[in-house]
């Protein structure tokens, strides 16, 4: 459990007593255990340490955080950094510009979701759009478009998710992309959820076929230097001397 000054609660019931110890940032150097933590047993501190609890600090750095910050933290320590140079040209958006951005590669993503990602922040391309942490957070797209008050113009996620993310996710933001990819499994999806998105006038819906974004996975490297070319619908991803062609395919526009 988790207390209002961001301590954990150790060894809690309803009738024994309970340790307390504040979660602190981790530093390599010169650890210090926490007053709380003395009263824990050899074996605890061990048990804590393998769930990604540090009851260790240095004094001057004594910053207390959260469970979920400290995890937060350990898992971006953990993602592949990727340095991308998109040059997008949308003729049927009229858009033309050249974007560099450093993508965090969750543990958990595929190389198919990466340039999943990747090509669908080409079909939203903006001064101001943005990738988020993605699958390092569960309530941030993919990608979003903030306006200048801090509001929210674009909600782009991808897969499939819940009815209760999509219903989430039309109330929060002026306009929601969601691109599904997977051939059977996202169409088993949609037949499940259609339905229920009727309601939603803010709401676009484009799946990629499964053998396109197999195809784009192959591109996938540390460095990057993307030309995505787009045009009556179709869009041309180029590395070198490597072509992929995807046809998204519209399941649902927006009114």
């Amino acid at each position: 459990e988790q207390s209002a000054h961001n301590a954990l609660v150790v060894g809690s019931s309803p009738t024994g007593p309970t340790t307390h110890f504040t979660l602190f940032r981790p530093n390599p150097r010169h650890w210090r255990c926490t007053p709380a933590v003395h009263c824990l047993s050899l074996q605890r501190r061990k048990s804590l340490s393998a769930l990604g609890f540090c009851p260790f600090t240095r004094q001057q750095d004594r910053v207390g955080i959260t469970k979920s910050e400290y995890m937060g933290q350990v898992m971006a320590l953990k993602s592949t950094i990727y340095k991308v140079e998109i040059s997008v040209s949308d003729m049927d958006r009229h858009y033309y510009e050249t974007h560099k951005l450093t993508v965090a590669k969750h543990p958990s993503e595929t190389d198919e979701r990466l340039m999943v990602r990747i090509v669908a922040f080409a079909l939203n391309a903006h001064e101001h759009l943005e990738m988020t942490k993605g699958l390092s957070t569960d309530d941030e797209p993919d990608i979003w478009r903030k306006s200048l008050s801090g509001e929210l113009d674009v909600w782009v996620a991808l897969g499939l998710p819940s009815e209760k993310v999509v219903r989430q996710s039309c109330g929060k933001a002026d306009k929601v992309f969601i691109y599904p990819y997977g051939g059977k499994v996202a169409e088993m999806w949609w037949d499940k959820i259609k339905n229920s998105t009727t309601r939603f006038d803010n709401l676009q819906v484009t799946s990629f076929a499964e053998e396109g974004t197999t195809a784009l996975a192959q591109l996938a490297s540390r460095t990057m230097k993307l030309q995505i070319n787009i045009q009556d619908g179709e869009v041309m991803v180029s590395v070198d001397d490597k072509v992929v062609y995807l046809t998204p395919v519209e399941w649902k526009a927006a009114a």
